[in-house]
């Protein structure tokens, strides 16, 4: 790799900090530019140096690393900022991810991967742990599969046989000749349906009802 990366190296741990500075100085095209021991020297130092790359704890003293985060890639939207952590709390590597971090490398995972983790974000790759990446996975699978099993909590049995209908592409008519209902009570039940799902017409209600897998939750059937 030609191009020199700037890195900044934040970290409240002295001896850990002054580790990594030794360890990525040892990478021909880094170069180690500040440290910083808490979140508002870290926003200084971005503002005197700036470093391409910030390879930032995220607990720190004060403000979060996750704090300093977003300032940083607020103020700073082309600096790529790597958090450096001891935990896997599924709450934290969110936030980090909410915050605009680029990268989120455990720290036991060794030097190898935080120097791949800073050569990918400097290139506009976002780059997860492989422990990290299978629980953002794990986590948006199940916040699918949370979704699909409330996208139709507020609708009755009828309705939701009304529903399936309508996704089909069947009219009123139809419906309430297959259901045997009035046409005026298939209209309510449609009118129905649109208002507890917050949609405005017909072909949002048929969208909705197959991106949800509409059948999966048909009475009678296995979700």
């Amino acid at each position: 790799m030609s191009e020199t990366v700037r890195v900044l190296v934040v970290d409240d741990h002295e001896v850990v900090r002054l580790g990594l500075i030794t360890l990525l100085e040892d990478v021909a095209w880094i170069q180690v530019v500040a440290q910083a021991d808490s979140a508002e020297d870290a926003l200084l130092a971005v503002s005197q140096h700036h470093p391409d790359v910030v390879v930032m704890d995220i607990r720190l003293p004060g403000d979060s690393g996750i704090d300093a985060c977003q300032k940083i890639t607020s103020r700073w939207p082309d600096v790529k900022v790597v958090m450096l952590t001891s935990y896997g709390d599924d709450a934290l590597i969110f936030r980090a991810i909410q915050a605009g971090a680029s990268g989120y490398i455990l720290k036991q995972v060794g030097t190898h991967a935080l120097i791949t983790a800073i050569d990918a974000v400097r290139r506009g790759e976002a780059l997860l742990d492989p422990i990290v990446t299978q629980r953002v996975l794990a986590k948006v699978r199940q916040g699918e599969a949370e979704r699909q099993a409330t996208a139709f909590k507020d609708l009755s049995e009828r309705e939701m046989e009304v529903l399936a209908l309508v996704a089909e592409g069947k009219s009123n008519v139809e419906i309430a000749q297959e259901m045997s209902l009035a046409s005026k009570t298939v209209r309510n039940h449609v009118s129905t349906i649109l208002s507890k799902l917050g949609l405005t017409n017909r072909i949002e209600a048929a969208t909705y009802a197959v991106r949800h897998d509409i059948d999966r939750h048909l009475p009678g059937r296995d979700a």
